[in-house]
């Protein structure tokens, strides 16, 4: 394992270096193992002459004069004792030999990241790129297309969709006058420099239009584009910035084809099953996430859960050993059935596509099924070295990836760790586990079998169940740290839940892939009992997510990797004595009683009664104006349908009488799907300046499709909802929204503009009007307002004339942290305050709400929950 790992690691550090640091560590290497390896010969040498002139009776210091006969005494130095950390890895067989492999691993690794790194970072490409250079070239696709998800603040088109590709440079025509390091002066022979010219290294490719969701690997296509240099540390020439669509050249191989039939056929079965299930299935089954829920994706994060939204080896070995199982029923003898298992594996690795996990199973499983053929003893750490020593050695950029590194450090927790857990949880062991432990009884004292016979056990299975995720998930956590900064008490118990169903769905999803391209309905049947599967996997999900402590915040980086190694070392040394285990487990239960019973009675949230809920939703809108008991009017959907759906799913709404969309800009209207997942949607009310037609005809094509009426805004309208009354202002349906001065601000002109009344005060939500849409408000509808949602996320284009009317004493901004367009503006925040109400934003307290306390409106932030609520005098 330690040759292995010593590998990765070079992988991993060396490509953020030169090609010349890679060859110095490649070189101090091979001569570290060449000075072990002449050391070791010349021990072995003294050794050998050591004991043959013991057994011929002679001192191994004298030495027999040829001619004199006489013995003379050679006084020979010993060799100087070496330190025992020295002595034990170069005198000791077994350590000498992996210190050896160790170092030729280490040598041929670097060697290997040196050669590529040369590649990558000579010839006309690299020179190209550092020049932002334009060029028109051929490219052969890699791997599917992968969507980009929009950024928060991106105000983007609502349907135009970003790809990132993966593919391999081949031929390229220079740009004219642009110097390479293969003709360095451009002025002469541009004839020749002109012709186009071959290569073969790879990119990643930038690119908008839905063109590219549908290429499949192995297509080759013409692009025209701009070059830019790579990410540092990534093993890749360059990157292609491209804006037009692609120009295809040559369809997929036959071999891909196929592929892309089988994963086609998939996904169409899958469209009779909820949305929820149709974009999980094809993920879990073949990698297929087109079509995934974004909050099935992030409550599978959030649980522990992320590798059934991918695949995975566990699906690769259900896959084989389904394979197996048939086999034997057939017949077959042991060598065909691991020939089937093999071509059985490598064909389901075609269809998912060789993610690094799934290279990682596939290595494995191919070593597995030679083990078997030959009738040989499987070895799954050997397997598990191999696996990764080939993969550093020939197939550098996977190994770099988190989900190699996931799955990886999971098989190597369920080698290691979940056999010694599941024989010391279970009751009962094996015949030939008891053979062994009888010859380590006398090692055990009477104490200490009676204490483990007074140990609650589990049935073995039941033990197996508990011991693989528990020992997945520990070995995983380090990696987890690394890559999220955080920690997942509730995964164990989620993927507990959820195993009974992976096997099922995996196995029904793959048989209608098969059947999908010939038998379209037999595929049908197949998906509905796979969906309820997935269905089953969903909810706990769903659950799991909402459960306190679900995910615990931790530092990120090599300090939470410092911090989780300490504390796991502490919990250890405290857990393996009784007497300190009793006092830290009454500690930790106290701490979870406080946690789970007295927070909650301190300080909940949402606080009870409220009246309106600002959402956090980053660099834009979301709002929810209650409605009585389990529902809530949404004004607005902020720009991330997860964050939207979470929101509502704290404040308890089940049901939407009414969702108001003020304008079509991506920061408010994104996040529609989080509002509409498995919700009740009465009505959506729109602006009647259709001043994006883009977008409000994507939107109005997405209600039509879900049967949701769609309104537009009549200044006068008027509903009551519950405890709130809510009543449109603005804008006129028949006059036009006025310019303004930046880029959009017709469309924020055109907000519609709510007025809300309660009980005990009132609130004007602003929209993303600007000073000319405010001013003209004024003088045609002046309002007075006890609490402004402020217009714009507080930008610099208010109107103090309109500000000061409304009378509030306090404003509600709902803005991103450190986002690109300096909101809130300093000059809004002094004009707030200046006329008297104080800025509350969520970018520093959170979510907000509004209450009412003593027969007035307060405002409460949930980064301060316990804290008394702020009057509104």
């Amino acid at each position: 394992m330690l040759p292995a790992l010593a590998a990765w690691a070079g992988v991993l550090t060396l490509p953020g270096h030169s090609a010349t640091t890679a060859t110095i560590t490649a070189a101090c290497a091979t001569a570290a193992a060449f000075t072990i390896a002449w050391h070791t010969r010349t021990h072995t040498r003294t050794r050998t002459r050591t004991r043959t002139q013991t057994r011929t009776g002679r001192s191994p210091g004298s030495r027999t004069d040829t001619y004199t006969g006489a013995s003379s005494r050679r006084h020979h130095a010993r060799p100087p004792s070496s330190p025992r950390l020295w002595r034990c890895l170069l005198l000791t067989p077994a350590w000498r030999n992996i210190t050896l492999a160790t170092l030729i691993a280490t040598a041929a690794a670097s060697a290997s990241i040196a050669l590529r790194i040369h590649a990558l970072t000579t010839g006309p490409i690299t020179d190209l790129a550092a020049r932002n250079a334009t060029i028109t070239a051929q490219i052969t696709i890699t791997d599917d297309p992968r969507r980009r998800p929009r950024h928060q603040g991106q105000r983007r088109h609502f349907d135009q969709d970003s790809y990132v590709v993966p593919a391999t440079l081949t031929t390229f025509d220079p740009p004219p006058f642009a110097p390479t390091s293969a003709n360095p002066n451009p002025n002469l022979d541009q004839d020749r420099y002109r012709q186009r010219q071959e290569t073969n290294v790879p990119i990643t490719v930038f690119a908008d239009g839905r063109t590219w969701g549908t290429l499949l690997p192995s297509q080759q296509v013409e692009v025209t584009g701009r070059l830019a240099l790579p990410t540092p540390g990534d093993l890749e020439a360059a990157i292609l910035l491209v804006r037009d669509p692609p120009r295809v050249l040559t369809p997929p191989s036959p071999l891909q084809t196929v592929a892309g039939n089988l994963r086609t056929g998939l996904r169409t079965a899958a469209g009779i099953l909820p949305p929820d299930q149709r974009g999980l299935l094809p993920g879990l089954v073949v990698g297929d996430v087109s079509q995934m829920d974004p909050q099935v994706s992030a409550d599978l994060k959030d649980t522990g859960m992320s590798h059934l939204n991918a695949v995975s080896g566990a699906n690769l070995a259900i896959v084989a050993g389904a394979t197996l199982a048939i086999s034997r029923l057939i017949g077959l003898s042991l060598p065909m059935r691991a020939g089937f298992a093999a071509l059985a594996m490598l064909g389901f690795a075609v269809v998912a596509r060789p993610s690094p996990s799934v290279l990682r199973a596939l290595l494995m499983g191919l070593a597995a099924c030679v083990a078997l053929a030959t009738g040989r003893a499987k070895d799954g750490l050997a397997a598990l070295s191999a696996t990764v020593l080939l993969l550093t050695l020939f197939a550098p950029e996977p190994a770099r990836s988190y989900g190699f590194a996931l799955s990886t450090a999971a098989t190597a927790g369920i080698l290691l760790l979940a056999p010694r857990w599941r024989d010391r949880w279970s009751k009962g062991r094996d015949k030939d586990d008891h053979k062994d432990d009888h010859k380590d009884d006398h090692k055990h004292d009477a104490r200490a079998a009676e204490r483990r016979s007074r140990r609650l056990r589990l049935p073995r299975w039941a033990a197996e169940a508990v011991a693989v995720p528990a020992a997945a998930q520990v070995a995983v956590t380090p990696v987890l740290v690394l890559m999220a900064g955080q920690l997942t008490p509730v995964a164990l118990l989620a993927n507990l839940l959820v195993a009974p169903a992976v096997a099922p769905a995996t196995l029904l999803g793959f048989g209608a892939a098969l059947v999908a391209p010939f038998w379209p309905d037999a595929a049908e049947l197949l998906v509905i009992p796979a969906g309820y599967a997935v269905g089953w996997i969903i909810m706990v999900a769903a659950w799991a997510v909402d459960l306190p402590l679900a995910t615990v915040p931790w530092p990120g980086g090599l300090t939470g990797l410092g911090l989780l190694a300490v504390t796991a070392a502490t919990s250890l040394f405290i857990l393996r004595r009784r007497a300190w285990r009793a006092l830290a487990l009454t500690i930790a239960a106290a701490a979870l009683v406080a946690v789970l019973v007295v927070r909650p009675l301190v300080g909940p949230w949402p606080p009870k009664g409220w009246l309106m809920i600002m959402c956090d939703v980053g660099q834009g809108d979301g709002m929810i104006i209650a409605a009585g008991a389990g529902r809530g009017v949404v004004v607005d959907t902020g720009p991330d349908p997860i964050v939207m759906d979470k929101c509502l799913r704290k404040a308890g709404v089940d049901e939407v009488p009414l969702l108001v969309l003020t304008h079509p800009h991506a920061d408010h209207v994104d996040g529609l799907t989080g509002v509409l997942r498995n919700r009740r949607v009465s009505a959506v009310l729109v602006t009647p300046q259709r001043t994006n037609a883009a977008t409000s005809a994507r939107i109005a094509a997405d209600l039509a499709g879900r049967r949701i009426p769609e309104w537009t805004a009549v200044p006068g309208s008027r509903w009551r909802f519950g405890p709130s009354e809510v009543s449109v202002i603005a804008p006129e349906p028949g006059r036009a929204a006025s310019p303004g001065q930046g880029q959009g601000s017709e469309i924020n002109n055109a907000s519609v503009v709510l007025y809300v009344r309660w009980r005990a005060g009132s609130m004007l939500f602003g929209g993303d009007l600007e000073t000319e849409a405010q001013d003209e408000l004024l003088h045609r509808f002046p309002v007075r307002a006890d609490i402004l949602k402020t217009p714009h996320h507080g930008s610099n284009r208010q109107s103090p004339a309109f500000l000061a009317s409304l009378g509030a004493r306090a404003a509600l901004i709902s803005v991103g942290a450190r986002n690109d367009y300096g909101h809130p503006a300093p000059s809004t925040l002094a004009l707030l305050r200046r006329i008297g109400a104080t800025p509350y934003r969520t970018d520093r307290s959170g979510d907000l709400a509004v209450v009412e306390r003593d027969g007035r409106l307060a405002v409460l932030a949930h980064g301060n929950p316990t804290a008394p609520p702020d009057p509104v005098q």
